[in-house]
């Protein structure tokens, strides 16, 4: 399994694939946070929004790197279809653990702030959050799963919607809007660990629908 997450990751390099969601991902936190004077709950809210964006657009991105034949001479190496797709998750949470440490560290050069250790740990569990939501988002609108892309859109933005504005419907729009009325980060922590469980939940199922669906293609 490493060494498919290590090929994954290294024909994601070479692919330059990444720099779209990376330069997305950065702007998105630059123009948030720069300006932003309020407590860290709300700004590590902020870019917990950014990082479920760029989670989804890494991880469609990872599932789309190879075509067709080269994708079934990959499964026959690695032994299975869902190998190659725990991999691809796995790759995608790679990408998406530096992510995160660029969003704990980039608000904080932005601003003038000193984090106690409370807020750290809060926007790392805010950011996997919607980092977890946003594969699980990635996964189902892939090429795995939509062979027209113009529908995978549409899907994507459907879902997004849905998870940003839907009141009580994903954990990530739970957890935004229970950040942006938190009064510290130690109070929020629980909350937000609790919904971090719920989008591995979901992640989980995603994988297992994708699953299913290649199986029956193939």
């Amino acid at each position: 399994m490493i060494a498919l997450v290590r090929y994954t990751f290294t024909v994601m390099l070479l692919s330059q694939r990444y720099l779209a969601p990376l330069l997305l991902f950065i702007g998105l936190v630059a123009v948030l946070t720069s300006s932003d004077t309020g407590p860290l709950t709300a700004t590590y809210s902020s870019v917990a929004g950014a990082m479920l964006l760029c989670s989804v657009w890494l991880t469609m991105a990872l599932t789309g790197l190879e075509d067709q034949p080269h994708r079934s001479i990959v499964v026959v190496s690695a032994g299975s279809h869902l190998r190659v797709l725990l991999a691809t998750a796995g790759t995608a949470a790679v990408w998406c653990l530096l992510l995160t440490a660029a969003g704990l560290a980039l608000p904080l050069l932005f601003g003038a702030r000193t984090p106690g250790l409370a807020d750290l740990a809060l926007g790392t569990a805010a950011q996997l959050t919607s980092a977890v939501t946003g594969m699980a988002i990635g996964l189902l609108c892939s090429r795995l799963v939509f062979r027209r892309q113009g529908y995978a859109l549409v899907a994507v933005l459907l879902l997004l919607l849905a998870v940003l504005l839907g009141k009580g419907v994903s954990p990530v729009n739970i957890m935004l809007t229970h950040l942006q009325n938190a009064p510290d980060s130690a109070e929020a922590l629980v909350t937000t660990s609790v919904l971090l469980a719920v989008a591995a939940g979901f992640l989980a199922a995603a994988l297992a629908i994708t699953h299913a669906i290649t199986r029956r293609r193939t």
